[in-house]
């Protein structure tokens, strides 16, 4: 059987690939960035986790990156300033969903390749 890999740097690696490939491919860059961080992380139940944690971190910068971004812009549109909690709320639920989407399919993802490392 093959040594543990490095389970943050299979985040990391993951969280890097989701970046890259999560926008352009939806599902199939979630399930690719599972992969790479499953296979760096080698394993199993280490694959999965580095999938799902590589998954939610890409989610969780988003939404404070939209948040921010709704915050920044409020003063500059007035006629928006009553309903800026609203959208930033449902801001706060779509990156939730999506987040939750990514994280299962880079779990998925993150399961097969920790499997394919420990078998090497």
């Amino acid at each position: 059987m093959a040594g543990k890999g490095n389970l943050l740097l299979g985040v990391l690696a993951g969280f890097i690939v989701h970046l890259l490939l999560g926008g352009p491919l939806p599902v199939i860059g979630d399930f690719i960035a599972g992969l790479v961080a499953g296979y760096i992380a080698v394993g199993a139940g280490r694959g999965a986790i580095a999938g799902f944690l590589a998954g939610m971190l890409g989610g969780i910068i988003l939404a404070f990156a939209l948040s921010l971004l709704v915050a920044l812009l409020a003063p500059y549109i007035p006629f928006l300033a009553p309903y800026i909690s609203l959208l930033q709320a449902s801001l706060a639920l779509l990156v939730l969903i999506l987040s939750a989407k990514g994280a299962v399919i880079g779990l998925i993802g993150g399961l097969i390749g920790g499997l394919l490392a420990a078998r090497k």
